[in-house]
């Protein structure tokens, strides 16, 4: 039998083999919305922590990162540190949208805006919003994916169909599974995932350069320079400070982040996740040494190449075995976040557009069944998207959070401003966006004076939020225009305007 055949049987086993397991853990349960969509809102610590390390950590956690080590050197420990800040913010900040999620019965991310906001086209929009920004996101997976695919079959294949067998595969599976699903697969995808980077993080340096301290030892006397951020280059530490605020302030602002949050049976479950994520970024550590080893060892990489790098190391001096063990943990890696970004953004479809805006699907039956429409929809839009639109994997997750965190102001201020309101929210959310875009795409300029384009964008959305609401006048809130309905929507313990 051949290396490339040996090494696709191995990922065909861990995929499938992942996804009967997940089925198994599903197949009893009646899929209402509510456990479709947030896992029956039953989730333990331990549980949600799998899931949400599930959705976290990524195909970019496991090829992006080193990529970007191998190719750029210090930028990219900003990696490293965004996540650290997105936990200490999401201490504070997941709590109490979760009591609401559990007292109001929210499914959704938008669910939080048309509640708080009293504003059902808020909430349309920003599911719109969330639902083309899932689909860069999704592609950032399918770019890993193919990466892995080809690699396994030692480049003598294209790998695009077999990305789209792979990528529909898993589609339909959560199309069957939900949220639960989802969670079950992340139990097999960590597990893998965490040997997987032990062995590329700690035995190849000790392999080539008989440990991770000689790597770095190695890379100084090479390049003096590779592991400093340099003033005068195209990632200066203005960019860095603003990347890492950026990402970290937004890291919990995703599509899918809020479903998960929701699915937590308790309080505190969600409080000890933001506890005991942070030992997931020792990961991260031990990805930057496989990509500074891959450096060593394979140098000239370009691009989106780099993305490439430590696997290259692997598919050339290890046994075809190793290979396909090492691919197949990667593309659950891939696979299982983005089975998390399909489901959360067909739910936004289904609940927040059909159902909210347009009384279309809202009985329980028919808002399941739509949203399992959508996610079949949404992956071919993203397919479509992956082909014809490539570039690195951390572009594509800075754009992203360039779009995502244009939702930060309306979900901390809907927290702690009880004068803040729909028009506000909408005018800031479309300031920051048209600012990303003119930057990045009319302009065409990778940053703003040095920092984060979406840092910017970000700053431009709460200064016009703020600046309507202050410009406003202040509105009665005890008075006779609040409907029944408005008043049964509206958060406990804070009053809202209309």
């Amino acid at each position: 039998m051949n290396p490339a055949t040996i090494a696709l049987i191995l990922v065909a086993a861990i995929i499938l083999g992942t996804i009967v397991f997940a089925l198994a853990g599903v197949h009893r349960l009646r899929m209402t919305p509510t456990e479709y969509m947030v896992g029956g809102r039953t989730f333990g610590a331990l549980f949600l922590w799998l899931l949400m390390a599930g959705e976290i950590y990524t195909s970019f956690t496991f090829l992006g990162a080193a990529g970007w080590a191998y190719g750029k050197g210090a930028p990219a420990f900003y990696i490293l540190c965004y996540g650290t800040i997105g936990y200490i913010v999401g201490y504070f900040l997941l709590p109490p949208i979760w009591r609401l999620g559990k007292e109001r019965g929210y499914l959704t991310g938008p669910d939080f805006f048309v509640d708080r906001y009293q504003s059902r086209w808020l909430g349309g929009a920003i599911a719109i919003l969330y639902f083309f920004l899932v689909v860069p996101y999704v592609t950032l997976q399918l770019t890993g994916l193919q990466v892995l695919l080809t690699l396994a079959g030692y480049g003598a294949f294209n790998a695009t169909a077999t990305v789209g067998i792979a990528f529909f595969a898993i589609a339909l599976f959560v199309f069957s599974a939900g949220l639960r699903g989802t969670a079950w697969a992340s139990v097999i995808k960590d597990i893998l995932v965490l040997g997987g980077v032990i062995f590329v993080g700690i035995f190849l340096p000790i392999h080539f350069f008989g440990s991770p301290a000689a790597v770095l030892d190695k890379i100084i006397a090479t390049n003096p320079k590779w592991l400093t951020l340099q003033p005068a280059g195209p990632f200066p530490p203005i960019w860095f400070v603003s990347t890492v605020i950026l990402t970290g302030i937004a890291f919990f602002a995703g599509p899918a982040n809020l479903p998960a949050v929701y699915s937590a049976k308790s309080e505190n479950s969600v409080r000890l996740n933001t506890m005991f994520l942070p030992f997931y970024q020792l990961l991260l550590m031990l990805v930057f040494f496989a990509g500074f080893t891959a450096l060593l060892v394979a140098p000239g990489l370009k691009g989106a190449a780099a993305d490439q790098s430590f696997m290259i190391v692997v598919q050339k001096y290890y046994p075809a075995w190793v290979l396909g063990i090492i691919a197949g943990a990667g593309c659950l890696a891939a696979l299982v976040p983005a089975s998390a970004l399909l489901l959360s953004a067909a739910s936004m479809i289904s609940k927040n557009v059909l159902g909210d805006l347009f009384n279309i699907a809202t009985s329980d039956r028919s808002r399941t069944r739509a949203t399992r429409a959508f996610i079949l929809v949404i992956a071919a839009m993203s397919l479509a998207f992956w082909v014809f639109k490539r570039t690195t994997m951390v572009e594509m997750l800075l754009l992203y959070y360039n779009g995502i965190a244009q939702m930060l102001p309306g979900l901390v201020f809907g927290l702690v401003w009880p004068r803040v309101n729909a028009t506000a929210i909408a005018c800031g959310i479309a300031a920051g966006l048209l600012i990303a875009i003119y930057i990045s795409y009319v302009a065409n300029l990778p940053t703003w004076h040095g920092i984060n384009t979406g840092l910017f964008a970000l700053a431009v959305n709460v200064a016009v939020c703020a600046g309507i609401t202050l410009c406003m006048k202040k509105p009665l809130l005890d008075g006779p225009q609040h409907s029944a309905e408005q008043k049964s929507l509206s958060i406990p313990g804070r009053r809202l305007p209309d």
